[in-house]
C-alpha cells in the first residue's frame, strides 16, 4: 500500500486534456475505456476515504460534551494531506494510461 501513496502524490493534481484517440486505442472503445478509469476512480475513492476515517477516527473524543472541541495539530495535517492529493479521477487516468490498471471483457 505504501507504493500506492508514493504514485499517488506523484500525480499532477492539475486537469490536463487527454488524447481522446490513445483513450480509444487502449481498448478499442472510448467508453470501454472510460468506465474502465471511472471504476478504477471508485475503488480509489472509496479506498481513500476509509483510510482518511480511520486517521482521523484515532483522534476522536468519544464523550457527550458537543461543546468542546479539540483542534489538533496532527488531525489538521492528515487533512490538509489528504486535500493536497490528486483527485481519484486524475490518479485512474494516469494508472490507465502507465498500463497499471488490470481489466478484462467478461
Amino acid at each position: 500500500m505504501s507504493t500506492n501513496k508514493k504514485s499517488m502524490s506523484s500525480v499532477n493534481p492539475l486537469v490536463e486534456t487527454r488524447d481522446m484517440i490513445a483513450v480509444k486505442n487502449k481498448t478499442g472503445n472510448l467508453y470501454e475505456s472510460i468506465i474502465v478509469m471511472s471504476r478504477r476512480a471508485n475503488q480509489m475513492s472509496v479506498t481513500m476515504k476509509e483510510e482518511l476515517h480511520r486517521k482521523l477516527d484515532e483522534f476522536t473524543i468519544h464523550g457527550d460534551n458537543l461543546e468542546e472541541v479539540h483542534e489538533n495539530k496532527e488531525q489538521i495535517e492528515i487533512s490538509r494531506i489528504y486535500e493536497r492529493m490528486a483527485n481519484p479521477a486524475l490518479q485512474s487516468i494516469t494508472e490507465f494510461f502507465d498500463d497499471k490498471i488490470y481489466y478484462r471483457k467478461k
